[in-house]
């Protein structure tokens, strides 16, 4: 696994980051739920009806399931820190740009450690703003991969799910996202200029991945 060290500049992330912005956004979400399921449910026990207690036990368990979700959500997630320092870096570029941001292609092995060989997938995903970058196609993105599973059951030996972090997102050092970009194989940039044209069939997935043939790699990715 290629990894990239770099120091990462924290008020920096915290203002521009989409990753962090979304962790925070699934918390206040789940807190809000929890609340009102907890305000119905005692609501509903002062009814006193029996078919009100049913209900009310029903949306207690949301109630304590929001609230694990508000307080697991960070801790899964981790750190930002650790987000950059244990994900690999990778190549993206940007390959669609709109009136509010712009989509990354993303050039990502989602092979487990454990398992023999690269795989090779294609991962898009949509940003508002990437500093230190120009919203135009081609333009070259370091990121790093942030790599996950939905369930514990996943025994495909591949990753479920895979998010392309821009090492600009916790940098503002112009000198630090280059020497990122420099230690991406050229070979990699070159898979993504020649894939680019699929961005829109890729974003259209569920996954918003396109997994690769080896057809589809130059002989030193295969």
């Amino acid at each position: 696994m290629r990894r990239f060290e770099f120091p990462v500049d924290l008020p920096h992330a915290k203002a521009v980051n989409q990753t962090l912005a979304d962790v925070r956004r699934l918390r206040w979400s789940a807190v809000v739920v929890g609340l009102l399921c907890a305000a119905g449910t005692v609501g509903l026990v002062l009814l006193g009806q029996t078919w009100s207690y049913i209900v009310a036990a029903v949306l207690a368990v949301a109630a304590l399931t929001s609230l694990w979700v508000a307080l697991w959500a960070p801790r899964k997630v981790g750190t930002i820190e650790q987000l950059y320092h244990d994900s690999p870096l990778v190549p993206a570029i940007v390959a669609a740009t709109r009136a509010r941001g712009l989509t990354l292609l993303a050039l990502v092995d989602i092979a487990k450690p454990d398992t023999q060989g690269r795989h090779f997938a294609l991962v898009t995903r949509k940003m508002e703003a990437i500093p230190g970058h120009r919203a135009v196609i081609g333009e070259r993105v370091p990121c790093v991969a942030v790599l996950s599973d939905r369930t514990t059951r996943n025994d495909s030996g591949m990753w479920q799910m895979v998010g392309p972090m821009p090492i600009a997102w916790g940098t503002r050092d112009r000198k630090v996202i280059a020497d990122a970009a420099a230690q991406i194989p050229e070979a990699e940039w070159r898979v993504l200029k020649e894939q680019v044209k699929k961005v829109d069939e890729i974003d259209a997935t569920t996954d918003r991945r396109l997994e690769l043939d080896s057809k589809d790699l130059p002989p030193e990715l295969r």
